[in-house]
This record gives C-alpha cells, structure tokens and sequence, in this order.
C-alpha cells in the first residue's frame, strides 16, 4: 500500500482531517517555513488525536543535536531532511533525504538510505516548492529504491501519478490547504480518495 504523507500540518484540525480520512503520515515543519510549528505546539496537537500516524518532523540544516532533541521530545518516526546535509547525518532517528530534480537531471540518491523523497528545485525556495516535474525522470529510482513522489501533487493528479508510477509514497501540503497553514478536510479526503482509487485499478 502506497504510505500518504499530508505535510505542513500547522493545527489539531488539520492534524485531525488527515488523520480521520487515513493517512499515514504527518509531517510538522521544525525549519524555517510558512508552516513552521514549535515542538511544544507540534505535541499540544498530537495529545489531542485519537490515533497517532506516523509522525515526521522536517529539517533544514539543523545542527543534529537540535534535531535529536527535537526527535526525543515528540519521539518523531522519521526525519525529513530539505536542506544540504551530509549523507551519514545522525540524529537518531531514521531520515529520509529530499533531494531535488533540477534541470531535468535526477539528483545522485546512492548514499542516502531509503526511504528517500523526490521534489521539484527552487531557486527561491529551500524547502517544498509546490511545483510539479518529470516523473518519468524518476522510472529508474522508483523501480529499485523506496521513493516519496512530492511537488505539485493534489487530488487532481495523483492519481496519475499513483497509476503510472507506483511510488512507494506521496506527500502533500499546499495542494491540500484551503489557504497556507490551513488544510480543507474536503481535499484531504478527496487526495486520499484519489490515492486509494488508483492503486485499486492500478
């Protein structure tokens, strides 16, 4: 089963919808972002759901020991690294690496474990960009490895990209907000329903 991660979750309400309309994951933004969140605010919200997802915290180059404290205090299930850590980063805890597609070219993801998260490159932007790419560059990658497919997705076209591709994960935040920091339960509901759909006829 293809894992959904809805990312970017600023309040219990979002939290809430993702979590009632299934999904796997949610991801809380420790870095500097829109969507930032304190780790004290991250917990207020996970106390008050009923089930716990798997819980992602994303990083931009943080010193790991920031991170670690960060990863002990919610304990956090994985973390995803957006900035330009080094392979072997260490904070205790499982990472997955984004690494960006720029140019038309697949970034070199051999040194990182799975699993790993693929995205569009920015040069304004460090963390998620919003913006879609070249799947196809990503056949060989997702064919061997564990790979997150990110940027641009949204009910309308991931199922496109679940029916094509089968990544073994898709992650979502803007495409899913009715306005930044706030998620609309219906997209929520309606990405996962898309998710769920394809891999069904897939």
């Amino acid at each position: 089963m293809i894992r959904i991660k809805i990312c970017g979750i600023c309040d219990l309400e979002g939290a809430s919808a993702a979590v009632e309309a299934g999904a796997d994951m949610i991801g809380f933004h420790f870095c500097s972002s829109d969507r930032h969140v304190t780790p004290e605010e991250a917990l207020a919200i996970l106390d008050e759901l009923s089930v716990r997802p798997k819980v992602v915290g994303v990083f931009i180059d943080q010193p790991a020991e920031e991170v670690r404290q960060i990863a002990e205090y919610l304990d956090l299930d994985l973390l995803q690294l957006h900035g330009s850590e080094p392979a072997g980063f260490d904070a205790g805890r499982p990472v997955m690496k984004v690494l960006k597609v720029k140019d038309g070219v697949l970034p070199d993801a051999e040194q990182w474990p799975d699993p790993i998260m693929l995205d569009s490159w920015s040069a304004d932007q460090r963390g998620g960009t919003g913006r879609t790419w070249d799947w196809d560059l990503a056949r060989p990658l997702l064919a061997a490895r564990q790979v997150f497919v990110a940027g641009g997705l949204e009910p309308g076209n991931v199922g496109k990209v679940v029916s094509g591709f089968k990544p073994y994960g898709v992650d979502v935040s803007s495409g899913v907000e009715a306005r930044v920091r706030v998620k609309d339960p219906e997209k929520v509901r309606a990405f996962i329903r898309a998710v769920r759909l394809a891999e069904v006829h897939s």
